[in-house]
């Protein structure tokens, strides 16, 4: 690396029950600059080569954790980028027609977007100094326009794979959506596009019941008729795929759904333009997830408090939930 950064926080159970250091993925959205340009810069400062795998599609190997990518968010475009196509031969002219219609028609709406291995959790401290030097180089994020709808997604290894705890990941999710979302500063284009959106509301009440510990198959089986889609801030589609591919299958062929053993954290903007932002700050506020999912206790009595706030009718209107999460719910208050 060209610097060393300073580490970002580790969750309070940073290791696996095998005792390895959990891993978390990184996919950062943009726009602003070319392709070979955003693969350049990684490149360089990742000292790691680059090779075109497409015209949309650049990799970067030789990382201990994985490959990196760099891409365009776009699916059809991708495949469209692998094909070969021969010069002077008139359907293949019309199909590269076709790709630079669709490229310019999409070029405001889709992003390039770089996708790190799973890391070891002291090592997203590094990803800090590259979003410094694209931000310099001109890359923009989702308030460079008014239908600009980009992200940052973390995808982080649980500490195990136990039923109780992703269902107390889940439950602490939910306990702390309504003061994650503000602090996530959703564009207006984001809101209204639902890429991240919340749980219904029936299955946020079934979540914080205190009673509510299914097994692995019920557990599926609710989120699943609830969430038939990826567009969920925190999508657990990933997660349920690898550990029960036959049930999710049975809901959604969905191509996009890849499995892996991590939920997917979809909500943070990506802000990529505006000096100071990093993924210090949407790390941290996952990190509170973390401490209220860890703590048994506190979770049981933070769900029960939530279901009472949403018995109150409008008397909820006197004292929102934020505003007692951040009085009572959170590490460190």
């Amino acid at each position: 690396m060209t610097s060393c950064p300073p580490p970002l926080a580790l969750p309070a159970r940073s290791h696996t029950d095998a005792g390895t250091l959990r891993r978390v993925g990184v996919e950062l959205e943009m726009s602003g600059l070319d392709i070979d340009r955003l693969a350049a810069i990684c490149s360089r400062y990742l000292h790691l080569p680059s090779q075109t795998t497409s015209r949309y599609e650049r990799i970067l190997p030789g990382d201990p954790a994985g490959d990196w990518r760099v891409e365009l968010d776009f699916t059809l475009l991708r495949d469209l980028g692998r094909e070969q196509r021969a010069e002077n031969d008139l359907g293949d002219e019309l199909r590269n027609s076709m790709e630079e219609l669709l490229k310019w028609a999409t070029n405001d709406v889709v992003p390039l977007e770089l996708v790190s291995p799973p890391l070891p959790m002291d090592r997203l401290g590094e990803i800090e100094g590259l979003i410094d030097l694209l931000r310099i180089a001109g890359a923009q994020g989702t308030s460079s326009s008014v239908i600009s709808a980009f992200g940052m997604q973390f995808n982080p290894d649980l500490p195990d794979l136990r039923t109780d705890t992703i269902t107390a990941y889940l439950k602490a999710f939910t306990c702390l959506y309504d003061w994650l979302a503000p602090r996530a500063r959703l564009s207006l284009t984001r809101r209204l596009t639902a890429f991240a959106g919340p749980y219904p509301p029936p299955y946020v009440r079934q979540l914080i019941d205190p009673q509510y510990w299914p097994d692995q198959t019920q557990l599926i089986a609710d989120y699943l008729l609830a969430n038939p889609t990826r567009n969920r801030a925190l999508d657990m589609l990933p997660l349920f795929k690898h550990l029960s591919a036959d049930q999710v299958l049975a809901t959604t062929t969905d191509p996009l759904i890849k499995a892996r053993p991590a939920p997917h954290y979809r909500l943070p903007d990506s802000l990529i333009d505006q000096p100071g932002w990093g993924l210090g700050g949407a790390w941290n506020d996952w990190l509170q997830v973390e401490a209220l999912a860890a703590d048994r206790p506190r979770l049981d009595a933070c769900c029960s408090a939530y279901e009472h706030h949403l018995e109150q009718g409008l008397g909820r209107l006197l004292d929102s939930w934020k505003a007692q999460v951040e009085r009572q719910w959170l590490s460190g208050t």
